[in-house]
């Protein structure tokens, strides 16, 4: 596999730390997770809701195939433990806050000085520097809320609303890992590794960044619009007459309006003075809009598709999660993988959004039980078998 050999230590928690990690280990790294006493917060996160599902799908996407090992940073022996592993890696990635760090003496300056080759990955909600950099962050608050994106998403007039689970981490884990591989590249030219760091804050506003750079170029922004009065009345949704909603998304400004106009059974509006230029169209958006909606409700999904195919138009259905799941291009794609169930079956989860034909993986192993690989991982490191023992016994580690 494309990272094979290649040595990450993992001491984070939550999404957006151990997604990085996740992807790289997909990739074929040596992911080694290390927590705290009683884990990462995500092993209890449908026991947090009151649920018991008998399984943990969220954690088990982010942290398959890893090796897992419990060690306590509050112990002497524990914070040596976890600097040993760090002398031994490639990458060591971490959300924890830097001040934490700095004190158990796990900080970059201190991890790369025993190995100058470490990439030290810092994921935090705000950054490192500035008034605010010292405060907890969630992809909700971080990157959902402060960053813009909540804003820039709710309509008009509309209450802003709660985002999907993992949203930004994942976006996040993303950016870290090319963070991580632009360092790694730079070690093979230097030799020397380097402090690499990401945050909520900064990706969510790259990812809004096509509506920040008018912000900042021009002190000002418009609102998003609710689906009855859009910018461009044919780029918008549409729902058939069985129910079923899609999207429409032209090439350019006026690209596809007369095909458009066809599809929806309704080709006298090419010739309506409301809408005959795109600017007429732009000022009539509500009633283009009420007009495409009375043709589209008279036609099943299935004509729909079959005539927005055949003009060569930019559609998609709007699909729900089951849908997705079943949907065969999703998985000529590559956005699923098969995972180990521990019970010699596999069931399938969502991939790190890249393929490489021809060094895919079939199937990636499980997530490791809290501290599965401690011994192991410990051994491996030279600890004598006595010295392990005395571990567990103080609480240091744990399996």
């Amino acid at each position: 596999m494309l990272l094979q050999g290649l040595k990450v230590v993992e001491f984070a928690s939550y999404i957006a730390g151990p997604g990085a990690c996740g992807i790289l280990g997909d990739w074929g790294a040596d992911v080694i997770k290390v927590e705290r006493p009683g884990g990462d917060n995500m092993r209890h996160i449908f026991a947090d809701v009151g649920t018991d599902l008998g399984a943990n799908p969220t954690f088990d996407m982010d942290n398959r195939g890893k090796r897992g090992i419990v060690l306590d940073i509050a112990k002497p022996e524990g914070r040596e433990a976890l600097a040993r592993l760090a002398d031994t890696a490639d990458v060591f990635l971490t959300n924890v806050r830097p001040a934490s760090l700095r004190r158990a003496g796990l900080d970059d300056a201190t991890l790369r000085k025993r190995n100058p080759r470490l990439v030290y990955a810092v994921i935090t909600g705000y950054g490192l520097e500035g008034p605010d950099a010292h405060k907890p962050g969630f992809d909700v608050t971080a990157f959902w809320a402060r960053a813009g994106v909540a804003q820039m998403t709710a309509p008009k007039g509309m209450d802003p609303f709660m985002l999907r689970s993992g949203f930004g981490d994942h976006i996040t884990a993303l950016a870290t890992v090319s963070s991580i591989l632009a360092a790694l590249y730079e070690r093979e030219r230097t030799g020397e590794g380097r402090l690499v760091q990401t945050s909520l804050l900064a990706t969510g506003a790259y990812t809004v960044g096509s509506d920040l750079a008018v912000q900042l170029k021009f002190g000002k922004l418009a609102s998003n619009r609710t689906r009855d009065n859009p910018l461009n009345p044919i780029a918008t949704f549409f729902k058939s007459a069985d129910g079923r909603w899609f999207v429409h998304n032209p090439r350019g400004g006026n690209g596809g309006w007369e095909a458009f106009a066809k599809a929806a059974g309704r080709p006298e509006l090419i010739e309506d003075e409301r809408f005959a230029t795109g600017r007429a169209r732009r000022q009539n958006n509500r009633e283009l809009v009420a007009e495409l909606d009375q043709g589209f409700g008279t036609l099943t999904f299935e004509e729909i598709a079959r005539r927005l195919d055949e003009a060569d138009l930019v559609w998609a259905p709007v699909q729900t999660p089951a849908e997705v799941a079943a949907d065969p291009q999703a998985a000529a794609a590559g956005a699923f993988v098969q995972v180990e169930d521990g019970a010699g079956g596999s069931y399938p989860s969502p991939a790190a959004p890249a393929r490489f034909p021809g060094a895919d993986a079939a199937v990636r192993p499980r997530s490791p039980h809290l501290g599965e690989h401690t011994r192991e991982v410990l051994a491996q490191l030279g600890y004598e078998e006595a010295e392990i023992t005395a571990m567990l016994a103080s609480g240091a580690a744990a399996a």
